[in-house]
């Protein structure tokens, strides 16, 4: 993607075809990340009787906002150099219910194998000094193309409902202020991120209480179901009319 200063008419469409085909292979990325995640949280749901997965968003650069990147960063402007320098062209968002659910998929994702993990930034155990929180995978994908096989970056970041809904107002305030955010709204920003982290503990506490009176329940059931079993017909129906005549006699 060299732009000489005397460009010809059919350089521009050349350079316009070749750009389609390159952010065409971050999107076929982004499809084939989408479609192992549908499959695991499916899988999950089916095995697991729960769904780890509440939400998933993509995103692919728009031109603007890449060729902003490409300047800002002084990248020199060809395909290759594009590619191997900037690795959130496609990003690929995992809303989760509980914390425990962020590990647990960053687990089911990295064991894909024809996944490559790239980088890793946990900023759930670290948070940023802002009190964002949230799980970042740098991934590289392969992509099948017609005539030829390209290995393309992903970035994925994995946050509960409480982080993505603080990231997205924390998103709307600086957007709205124009980067120059007010000192005491930053400090109350960093105070609501700390309650989302708390509200998040507590869910999770109480997910897990549910869970272990679901299974105390599963566990009666499945007594309850072997006692059945090991009665044979004839004693239950003398089982029965015994009821039966029980209620007859009080009646």
């Amino acid at each position: 993607m060299n732009f000489p200063i005397d460009i010809t008419q059919e350089r521009i469409k050349e350079l316009k075809v070749e750009f389609t085909r390159f952010r065409m292979a971050y999107k076929f990325a982004l499809d084939e990340m989408t479609t192992k995640l549908n499959i695991l949280n499916e899988e999950f749901s089916y095995i697991h009787d729960y769904n780890p997965i509440e939400h998933i968003s993509t995103r692919l650069k728009s031109p603007d906002s890449l060729i902003k990147k490409v300047l800002k960063k002084n990248i020199p402007l060809s395909f290759d150099h594009i590619k191997d320098n900037i690795r959130d062209i496609a990003g690929i968002r995992i809303t989760c219910s509980f914390r425990s659910d962020i590990y647990q998929i960053s687990e089911m994702i990295q064991s894909q194998r024809d996944i490559e993990v790239i980088d890793i930034k946990d900023y759930i155990t670290n948070p940023k000094p802002n009190g964002y929180r949230s799980l970042h995978l740098i991934l590289k994908i392969p992509v099948f193309m017609s005539d030829r096989e390209e290995s393309v970056y992903v970035e994925v970041q994995i946050r509960t409902i409480a982080m993505d809904f603080w990231a997205s107002l924390e998103h709307k305030i600086y957007y709205k202020y124009n980067q120059e955010v007010p000192e005491e709204l930053l400090i109350e920003l960093k105070e609501a991120a700390k309650t989302a982290s708390d509200l998040d503990k507590k869910m999770e506490d109480l997910h897990k209480k549910v869970a272990v009176i679901k299974q105390e329940k599963d566990l009666i059931g499945d007594e309850m179901v072997n006692m059945i079993k090991q009665v044979s017909f004839p004693q239950m129906s003398n089982m029965l009319n015994g009821l039966l005549t029980e209620d007859k006699n009080t009646l």
